[in-house]
């Protein structure tokens, strides 16, 4: 049975308890075996909506019967001779009723049971009468009436169906749209973001930069003129020298996000830059210890990439796994295969760990700039590492992991398409 929903009771159903009380008042008014019927028709009518609440599978099919075998009831009690009883036509309640829950194969069937069950008083009348040819062909102009009733609203109904539908889709289709266009939005309001914020870090990171090597130099000197005679200042200028160092790596930082990023991209063996990323965190890893899980699909074809850039991505997320489990230690998962994303052809990396993971409220925002989850962090790594990923037309995004983080980048394969534009059009800023 098609789907069908309802209200319980509608303006409709108080309708056909209208035409129902006409019927109550038409002879033969004091037979009261066609009175009760009646109700029990109003009674279904009323609780159909409910009963087909409660058995939405095959409560279409239970309500029909129910109606055929009432109308066939009220034609034993409303004629002398049954089949001559005028009130024949409340068999187009149980036929309009099956037009209006089934196909037109089922609605069919049923409005073949309801003239079978109609046509089933020729046989008492047989017995006393001889019937007519122009009987007969009453007979058959009624029955060809059901079937004409019941296709007729049959067809209105499955194109309302179908209208139904179709709007249904367009207005998915319209959300999806919207859903788009709203992502859509906001990734450009953060490139502006980026690219505003990128100007003034570039403009800082120069200002600061200056007067960072004037005491860094200051700092030298005063460890050089003072040498042993008063290790106490030449600690205290060390010390200098050390935070100076510290600002001007953080000051490159701010410099490498502000700089424009000009992807010069070549075929490379994706899983090489991915080793070697891996390779430099390990050996500089001073931490509890990491186990690395590599899962590389094999046979995997060359991608466009900028061997340095693409490096540089792989290390910053590799590192803030490793970060991310310095306390206890943990795994880290690599998995590299055969992908497809925006209908491009391409290869997926993930890079997932079993750290503390990234709350749910600042992974919408972990790409922005200054967002972090470290104490001591700036919040830049995860920034450069989406301009790298825009620079190779591809996109990294994070998913939520049992138990740590998993961010998933994935590299187009067209290389022609990617690397046949200048380099100059691949700045993003």
């Amino acid at each position: 049975m098609n789907e069908v929903k309802r209200p319980a009771i509608n303006w409709m159903d108080a309708l056909w308890l209208v035409f129902l009380a006409g019927l109550a008042i038409l002879p033969p008014v004091r037979e009261i075996h066609k009175q009760l019927i009646l109700v029990a028709f109003g009674l279904v009518q009323l609780g159909e909506g409910w009963f087909l609440s409660r058995v939405p599978r095959s409560g279409g099919a239970y309500v029909v019967l129910i109606k055929i075998g009432l109308a066939t009831a009220l034609i034993d009690h409303t004629g002398e001779l049954s089949i001559n009883s005028s009130y024949w036509p409340i068999y187009f309640l149980p036929v309009v009723t099956a037009a209006e829950y089934f196909g037109p194969l089922a609605t069919l069937l049923w409005t073949a049971l309801a003239s079978a069950a109609y046509c089933s008083y020729l046989y008492p009348a047989l017995e006393e009468y001889d019937i007519t040819a122009e009987s007969y062909g009453l007979l058959a102009i009624r029955i060809l009436f059901f079937f004409l009733a019941a296709m007729v609203v049959n067809r209105f109904v499955v194109e309302n169906r179908r209208q139904t539908r179709r709007y249904q889709e367009l207005a998915e289709t319209l959300a999806e749209t919207n859903r788009r266009l709203e992502l859509a939005q906001e990734e450009a309001r953060r490139s502006e973001r980026l690219a505003a914020l990128g100007q003034l870090s570039a403009g800082l990171a120069h200002e600061i930069r200056n007067p960072l090597g004037v005491i860094k130099g200051s700092a030298e000197m005063l460890t050089q003129k003072l040498g042993q005679s008063n290790p106490l200042a030449a600690e205290l200028a060390g010390y200098i020298s050390s935070e100076t160092n510290r600002l001007s790596a953080l000051v490159t930082r701010f410099l490498d996000f502000a700089r424009p990023l000009q992807a010069e991209l070549t075929l490379q063996r994706i899983t090489a830059v991915i080793d070697r990323a891996l390779n430099d965190v390990a050996i500089l890893w001073k931490g509890a210890p990491v186990q690395v899980e590599r899962d590389y699909e094999q046979n995997l074809s060359e991608v466009p990439l900028d061997e340095n850039l693409s490096e540089q991505a792989f290390l910053n997320i590799v590192q803030n796994a490793y970060d991310a489990m310095s306390g206890t230690g943990g795994l880290l998962r690599v998995s590299v295969k055969k992908s497809q994303a925006g209908g491009r052809d391409g290869v997926e990396v993930r890079i997932a760990d079993t750290g503390p993971g990234i709350p749910v409220e600042l992974r919408e925002q972990i790409f922005n700039p200054f967002v972090t989850t470290k104490k001591t962090g700036v919040g830049l790594g995860l920034s450069i590492v989406s301009k790298i990923m825009d620079g190779h037309r591809g996109s990294i995004r994070i998913e939520g992991a049992a138990g740590g983080a998993c961010f998933v980048l994935f590299f187009p394969a067209d290389a022609e398409e990617v690397s046949g534009r200048e380099p100059g059009e691949l700045v993003v800023s």
